[in-house]
């Protein structure tokens, strides 16, 4: 716990898909590096667990497997269970809402969400990140898009799970805080709330990373623009209805990245997926979205997700990296709580 003051303390937490090696053998040297660094929780990511599940299996799980899938996230409980440390959440649930009625589509997306509230029941979480959808086939109406939440928060409900909804800078009709808010509002469900994140948000309405500002440009009021929705996330949100804060940070790109679709993503996709360090290792405004929140009175978890391409090259000492990433951490929340 970081002490915000005398009374006031904020859980913190790492993902494990932050961390360097992708294999399956290492997800217990992640963990206990995650809880050796002082962390409270994880956000465990699927891919994670797909990777651990052929240690645990030997053999490939598929993704769809989630009787397997649960035996695999009852492994990993139980080794959280022994570091201390709480599975906050399972991540990163994509493209689930927005689909035309009765389609293949939408079936699926209902059917997957079913899946990973079986593996998240078997972890002992209680929370399902859901990032706002990129498919370029998706319904604009959202009352639609508020439609598909509700429904699932419903059946989420019967489980007593929660919903933590984010805005991913590349989607095609959530892309910012205040998208995924009116969403939120408009459900006027518990189970449904916001994942904020640093990256996201800066990463659209401040920063670009295909200008070799590495700013938007074509912006003059870009600064008053940015501080106006710092102050209308400060006053318009209610904390309690943040699930949880993601920090990360972005480095600015030299050269800048091609505004195509390499690879099949946009981007902003392709710089979130690789560019985003520790804070006070890139140039976003991270520090001042974070005090922002602080601000709405949020005393919830606050999570490192990053994702640095540069730090795959190193040698990927995790018990170093987490322990920096707590450094960082802190310094980052005294710094915004002045």
């Amino acid at each position: 716990m970081l002490q915000l003051s005398d009374s006031v303390s904020i859980p913190t937490s790492f993902a494990t898909c932050s961390l360097m090696s992708n294999s399956g053998e290492k997800l217990p040297e992640k963990l206990k590096a995650i809880a050796n660094a002082g962390f409270d929780g994880i956000e465990l990511a699927m891919p994670d667990l797909l990777e651990y599940g052929k240690v645990v299996m030997g053999e490939a799980v598929e993704e769809n497997d989630y009787d397997s899938l649960s035996q695999v996230a009852k492994k990993v409980r139980s080794i959280t269970d022994d570091l201390g440390l709480k599975v906050l959440m399972l991540q990163p649930f994509p493209r689930f809402e927005g689909w035309k009625a009765e389609s293949e589509e939408r079936d699926d997306a209902f059917a997957r969400a079913q899946g990973w509230a079986q593996v998240m029941e078997a972890t002992g979480t209680d929370m399902l990140q859901i990032g706002s959808s990129d498919s370029p086939d998706i319904t604009s109406d959202v009352d639609q898009l508020t439609a598909d939440l509700v429904e699932l928060a419903e059946i989420f409900s019967k489980k007593g799970f929660r919903i933590a909804y984010e805005n991913w800078c590349w989607s095609t009709h959530a892309a910012t805080w205040r998208k995924i808010w009116d969403i939120v509002r408009r459900a006027n469900r518990p189970e449904l709330g916001l994942c904020l994140d640093t990256f996201q948000s800066a990463g659209l309405e401040w920063a670009d990373p295909t200008a070799k500002s590495g700013l938007l440009e074509g912006q003059p009021n870009l600064e008053k623009q940015w501080q106006d929705s710092l102050a209308d996330l400060s006053s318009t949100l209610p904390p309690e209805k943040i699930f949880l804060l993601q920090i990360s940070d972005a480095y600015k790109m030299d050269p800048p990245l091609a505004n195509d679709f390499e690879g099949g993503q946009p981007p902003r996709s392709r710089w979130s997926h690789d560019y985003r360090p520790l804070p006070g290792r890139g140039y976003l405004p991270v520090k001042e979205f974070l005090r922002a929140v602080l601000k709405t009175g949020f005393t919830g978890w606050l999570s490192m997700e990053v994702f640095d391409s540069k730090e795959k090259q190193g040698n990927g000492d995790m018990e170093a990296y987490t322990k920096e990433a707590m450094r960082s951490l802190k310094e980052l929340v005294l710094s915004a709580d002045k």
